[in-house]
């Protein structure tokens, strides 16, 4: 099984506003980087996003390594509260609808497709990878309010 690197970020000007999301993926020495946007959504939609996006982009089983500076994502997975939420369709403990549901679906469903461990990072703090990516995802939005 290949052993890939994914790092992501995504990013918002206004929450909700214009957001932008970035996936960088390595495979050896070859890297490809992925980012988009859109003009109306939420800082915690880019960071899911920029995941899905990033493992979508996979065309066999790997075994991935993600790197995020998203404890949204990472808690959300290693917690087990999007597995708990979708076993109880969609609703958290206190009953009311799970945010970005839809999201989360999808990358539940991707997550099965391959043998993925999560890594968080400080974002900000100077992790090459992770500062590429949050370069990415604002220039994706600033060209949407542009």
């Amino acid at each position: 099984m290949k052993h890939v690197e994914l790092f992501t970020d995504g990013a918002c000007s206004g929450n909700p506003g214009a957001g932008g999301w970035a996936a960088i993926l390595r495979y050896g020495q070859h890297e490809k980087e992925l980012s988009g946007g859109e003009a109306q959504t939420t800082n915690n939609r880019m960071e899911l996003t920029a995941v899905i996006r990033g493992l979508a982009a996979l065309n066999e089983r790997c075994s991935v390594l993600i790197t995020t500076d998203s404890q949204y994502v990472v808690n959300g997975i290693e917690k087990g509260w999007a597995a708990s939420w979708k076993r109880n369709g969609w609703r958290k403990a206190d009953k009311k609808p799970a945010l970005n549901a839809d999201l989360w679906d999808t990358l539940l469903n991707l997550l099965a497709l391959h043998d993925v461990k999560f890594h968080w990072v400080h974002g900000h703090q100077g992790h090459p990878e992770n500062e590429r990516c949050d370069a990415l995802a604002v220039a994706q939005y600033q060209q949407l309010k542009q």
